[in-house]
């Protein structure tokens, strides 16, 4: 292993390209500076710099120790930063629908976390009604679901109109009675898909439920019947919309909102609200209808 104050001290000379100057900058007589490129090179097995009394410049081998020290170096103090004892880290207890976990969710929760190391992520994942139920009891700092249709708290990511799905061999008469996949529990998309139907005077029954939403996605595409769901389902490539034969009605719309406890966030639960916000529509960017809003 090579030892980082070696390290420390090749970098020095690399930014200064002078021993004197690295020396001064790191605190160490010119001797010194001296004996530790002698020895980083020792165990390298390579010479690194090419020096006289005027110039220091990299050799090829230099240059390619340069970037491994910086990495060296930069990881080192990270992980000294995140076990020090005098951090103080912080966590968010944070609610998300299944159907935005599915997209492209994890890769913005990965770039926050990147950009926070000390910053601890508590996911859940569930129906609407029970992550709001979490984050009015304090079990949550941070909601990022569909809005129940009675409440008007949160900020507004996206508004779409929901699809009908089913698998891609499902066939529907007109006049027949639509089998409908559905949740156990009262949920949004059920709500809608069941008042949908009613104000159509179409005939429908529950061909299967499940309480999640991967349950629902395997019964749709065993064909057991048409679910109403985000058109972000459609990303997976698996689901489609049913042909214009089997005559379903057309859906109501949901909002997608972040919400906190309070109006008034702090610290990393407002700083992960503000990453969502900002970056949430892009989990709809590649959706295969148009028919879906941004709202800033």
């Amino acid at each position: 292993m090579f030892d980082l104050d070696l390290l420390r001290t090749f970098l020095a000379v690399v930014e200064n390209r002078h021993f004197t100057a690295a020396g001064r900058s790191l605190g160490l007589s010119q001797s010194t500076i001296s004996q530790h490129i002698r020895r980083l090179e020792l165990a390298a097995g390579r010479k690194l710099l090419a020096r006289d009394t005027h110039t220091v410049t990299l050799t090829a081998d230099g240059g390619l120790m340069a970037r491994f020290a910086k990495d060296i170096v930069e990881a080192n103090q990270r992980a000294c930063d995140y076990f020090s004892e005098h951090v103080t880290r912080d966590r968010v207890r944070f609610g998300v629908s299944e159907d935005l976990v599915l997209t492209g969710l994890p890769r913005i929760l990965s770039d926050f976390l990147s950009a926070n190391p000390l910053l601890s992520i508590e996911l859940s994942v569930g129906l609407t009604d029970s992550l709001y139920n979490k984050l009015d009891s304090g079990k949550l700092d941070l909601v990022f679901a569909k809005r129940r249709q009675s409440d008007d708290r949160g900020q507004v990511i996206w508004r779409e109109r929901l699809a009908w799905l089913s698998n891609r061999d499902f066939r529907l008469e007109s006049d027949m009675p639509a089998p409908l996949v559905l949740y156990q529990a009262s949920s949004i998309t059920g709500s809608l898909a069941i008042e949908a139907l009613n104000r159509a005077g179409r005939p429908w029954y529950v061909a299967c439920s499940s309480e999640t939403l991967s349950g629902l996605r395997a019964a749709t595409l065993a064909g057991s019947g048409v679910t109403a769901q985000s058109r972000l389902l459609l990303r997976q490539g698996d689901l489609v919309e049913p042909p214009e034969a089997a005559s379903l009605p057309q859906l109501g719309e949901v909002e997608f909102v972040v919400l906190g406890r309070s109006a008034r966030l702090q610290g990393a639960t407002a700083a992960l609200a503000e990453v969502v916000t900002h970056r949430g529509p892009e989990l709809w960017a590649a959706t295969a209808a148009p028919a879906v809003t941004a709202v800033a």
